[in-house]
Order: C-alpha cells, then sequence, then structure tokens
C-alpha cells in the first residue's frame, strides 16, 4: 500500500467539504487524514488530504478530486519538494516522580508542556508523523489519558503557489 498527500485548493463556500468528504464515502475510499481552512484569500480554502491505497486506487481518488465542481487545483505533495506537519496535544497522568522524565522527553522533541495539574502534564508537539509516532512510542511507559491529532497539513517547497498558479 502506497500513501498520497492531496493539497486541494477549493472554493471557501458551504457544503464543499461535505461533497469532497462524500466523494471518497460513496467509492469506498477511507481519508486517513484531512484538514481544511480558509487560505490567505478568504474566496478559497486549502484541504490536505492524506490516503492510503494502491496506486490505482490512489490515481483515481487524484482524478474524481480534480473533478468535483468546487475544487480549483489539486497537487500531490512529495517528499522532498513539499512540507508536511502535524499537531499533537497529549495528556499524559504522572506521579510527582514521573514528572520530570516526561518533561525529558519532550524536551528531546522540542515540545512544549502547555498544561501543567497535580497528576498530569498536556504537551503539544508539531513535526512530521514519523516525529510524531518516536514521541508518542517513548510514552509507552506512561499512561496517556487524552491524545489528538490534527492531521497532515503542507505546502510545497519555493516560490510557486496555489493561488497565484490558478490566476496566472
Amino acid at each position: 500500500m502506497n500513501k498520497i498527500v492531496l493539497s486541494v485548493l477549493v472554493d471557501n463556500t458551504a457544503g464543499v467539504l461535505s461533497r469532497v468528504s462524500g466523494l471518497f464515502s460513496r467509492r469506498g475510499y477511507n481519508i486517513d487524514s484531512l484538514t481544511v481552512g480558509e487560505t490567505e484569500n478568504k474566496d478559497f480554502s486549502k484541504m490536505t488530504i492524506v490516503a492510503h491505497g494502491e496506486d490505482e486506487i490512489l490515481e483515481q481518488i487524484y482524478k474524481q478530486v480534480a473533478k468535483l465542481e468546487d475544487v480549483r487545483e489539486v497537487l500531490v505533495l512529495q517528499d522532498g519538494t513539499s512540507v508536511t506537519r502535524e499537531l499533537i496535544l497529549c495528556k499524559v497522568e504522572v506521579v510527582a516522580e514521573q514528572r520530570q522524565q516526561v518533561i525529558a522527553i519532550a524536551d528531546i522533541f522540542r515540545a512544549k508542556i502547555v498544561d501543567v495539574a497535580q497528576d498530569s502534564l498536556m504537551v503539544e508537539l508539531t513535526g512530521n508523523q514519523s516525529k510524531l509516532d518516536a514521541f508518542i512510542g517513548l510514552l509507552e511507559g506512561f499512561k496517556i489519558k487524552e491524545l489528538v491529532r490534527t492531521g497532515v497539513t503542507g505546502l510545497r517547497r519555493g516560490k510557486a503557489d496555489m493561488l497565484a498558479d490558478e490566476f496566472d
């Protein structure tokens, strides 16, 4: 199985998220990660969609998304030519003796402690998926009370931008 990361420029209109996600459900494709946000131009939003599958399926996903009415442009974000990141918030149960160990692990990953309670620490970490997975792996000896991930988001490296491409 392979992975595809799509950066999708869409009209910032009601229902566009539903139409894009509906395409996946109608075709039986799974979305591994989906992030959406308004761009620097309020008329457009950008979606980052991550999916896994065989090459033929991933090609079909790309083509089907590109055909949607609200979609202005679709790019595949590839390693080396793009930057992708994800954010996690992780609440770890700790007793006083464990607190310094969790802080040390967070420091190694350049994570931030964003909340401290008597029996827990909340850690914020941004990075690529493998960095986040490695961080979570190092916390295996501790009880993770809650964990949330934003999903992948990304941009192409360099001068090119989707809005400029759209209107050139």
